[in-house]
């Protein structure tokens, strides 16, 4: 056999290789995960369920899903162990502290550009009633008594 018609199986072989390589390196990386869960950390489970983890043993883990819920589910159940600030964002709605922050950029970008002085003028100028809309123009006298005609289709030229 010559080497062109061996080449398509060799670069077969060589993909499938490497695809099963990588899915064990993910399949490692999920269960170092699932090794490093401790008491009192956020997860979240594959069917979408956040709780804290209370007890871990070899093949389960106990879950505190709220006041007086316990739910045992299997290790490889477990999706993500979140972080303390991802799992509070999530479950208890706390945001990170925004003001201690010293980079934070305003949402209104004219306490950027405005000074002491300039503060009476931009108040002054905001009070005004600005209309963008297009204004109608006003009939002239001779064309405001007159109604339209209607016509039924036909025209004065024949």
């Amino acid at each position: 056999m010559s080497l062109v018609t061996l080449l398509p199986f060799i670069v077969l072989i060589g993909a499938m290789i490497l695809m099963t390589r990588s899915a064990k390196k993910k399949q490692q990386q999920a269960i170092d995960m699932r090794n490093q869960m401790q008491p009192g950390s956020g997860v979240r489970t594959i069917g979408g369920m956040y709780a804290t983890v209370k007890e871990v043993s070899e093949d389960t883990v106990l879950l505190d899903a709220g006041p007086g819920v316990e739910l045992l589910f299997a290790k490889n159940s477990i999706g993500a162990v979140l972080s303390d600030d991802e799992y509070n964002r999530i479950v208890h709605g706390i945001e990170h502290d925004l003001k201690s922050d010293p980079d934070l950029v305003p949402d209104d970008a004219s306490a950027l550009t405005e000074t002491d002085g300039d503060s009476d003028a931009a108040a002054a100028s905001d009070d005004k009633a600005v209309d963008l809309g297009k204004k109608d123009a006003e009939p002239s006298d001779d064309t405001a008594d007159e109604a339209p005609k209607k016509t039924d289709g036909d025209t004065d030229a024949k």
